[in-house]
């Protein structure tokens, strides 16, 4: 009985076997697709670069990006920010008419070639100094807005600390050498997305090829914008202690990066390194965007209100840069206070929204609330204790 058990199981085994091999042959042409394959970022010719998504912010290749080294004329991107932050806020117009003092004049280096006693336009010493990255441009400004370059610096060191630049001092408004001036690529990084998202109607005047003033014409250094129609920024700078540096920007397809390169060997070099970096992002990464500004996600319940359900969101859009061909692994959770009370004023944090990407966090904000809500009266107030109680209880007893 044994026996013929036996060899009732070998013959199924060879019969599975053979129709295994059989169908094998058809089956091995079906393969089953990987998940994007993201190869590491490339080497550069460069001492220091980072790669960062616009509207992430997130950080997508880099190398030595912390390390403090002289930033050369990228040091114009700061004050170009305080000249549009001034605009922004009314303090000053484009139409403005600048004195041009000697001292402005006098300055070494890179110039828009204005001259002593000159009254130039803010409009006009903006573009000299994104443009044709003007020191003489860039010192005029400095004195208009503070009265010279030293307070003017003291100011852009206040606003590097505001933002976040925690490896960048300034000692002047140029670049110009000094062994107190310096930042890194992960602070020209940070700057520029604030550059590009703070105060888009002036961007594009970082894409401008050419600057004419007072009968001289002059390029944009960066050459990307001749080579890659979706380059539209930033800046470049050079100098013997800090190299060739370039902060570029490119949009594609509704995704915008920032590269930074500092300390390569030629105006060549920075632009083809630049390029690499580039290239990498767009090809891997894709950035989307998840939620708008003022989006309800939740209506949690409050206690002790005027109404019982509060509107809960994120205070500004959520975007997420992630490998391409991965976004049906994106999830989302909140995480909610438990016990929201009344009053509760727009703004207010109410918990976190965490987004996932597989099993892996890859983002987190707060979730506020949308609206106010003010104290409901007594007998809604006391109703609600007695409600907030016996749910706590059962929730209590439940867990």
């Amino acid at each position: 009985m044994n026996v013929m058990m036996s060899i009732r199981r070998t013959a199924k085994l060879c019969l599975f076997a053979a129709m295994t091999a059989v169908v094998a042959p058809a089956m091995a042409q079906v393969i089953p697709q990987p998940q994007t394959i993201i190869p590491a970022p490339p080497q550069l010719a460069a001492s220091s670069w980072i790669l960062m998504d616009a509207n992430s912010g997130r950080i997508l290749a880099e190398h030595n990006a912390d390390e403090r080294l002289p930033p050369a004329s990228l040091t114009k991107l700061m004050t170009a920010y305080l000249v549009e932050r001034e605009l922004d806020r009314g303090t000053i117009n484009l139409t403005d008419m600048v004195n041009i003092s000697e001292n402005a004049w006098r300055t070494g280096g890179s110039k828009m070639f204005i001259e002593v006693g000159d009254r130039v336009s803010v409009d006009n010493l903006l573009h000299g100094i994104i443009i044709v990255s003007g020191n003489d441009a860039s010192v005029a400004m400095a004195e208009h807005l503070a009265g010279g370059e030293a307070p003017f610096a003291d100011l852009m060191n206040q606003h590097a600390t505001r933002l976040g630049m925690n490896d960048t001092h300034f000692m002047n408004a140029t670049g110009l050498p000094h062994e107190n001036h310096y930042s890194t690529a992960h602070d020209m990084a940070r700057l520029s997305r604030y550059i590009i998202n703070d105060y888009p109607e002036h961007y594009a005047i970082y894409s401008q090829r050419n600057f004419s003033f007072a009968g001289i014409d002059q390029p944009n250094r960066n050459r990307l914008l001749w080579r890659d129609p979706t380059v539209d920024g930033l800046k470049t700078g050079w100098t013997t202690e800090a190299g060739y540096c370039l902060v570029a920007s490119a949009q594609r397809d509704g995704m915008r990066l920032i590269s930074v390169v500092m300390g390569t060997s030629s105006e060549e070099a920075r632009a083809q390194e630049s390029q690499k970096l580039l290239s990498y992002g767009f090809r891997f990464y894709e950035t989307m965007k998840l939620y708008e500004r003022g989006a309800v996600l939740a209506t949690p319940r409050v206690w002790g209100g005027d109404t019982n359900e509060l509107r809960v969101g994120v205070d500004g859009e959520v975007f997420m840069t992630l490998p391409r061909n991965r976004n049906e692994e994106l999830r989302a959770r909140l995480n909610l206070d438990a016990d929201i009370q009344a009053p509760v004023a727009v703004g207010d944090d109410v918990g976190t929204l965490e987004v996932y990407l597989g099993e892996e966090m890859v983002g987190e904000r707060q979730l506020v609330a949308l609206e106010n809500i003010e104290e409901g009266g007594l007998f809604k107030r006391l109703f609600d204790q007695v409600q907030r109680f016996f749910s706590n209880l059962i929730s209590n007893f439940t867990s």
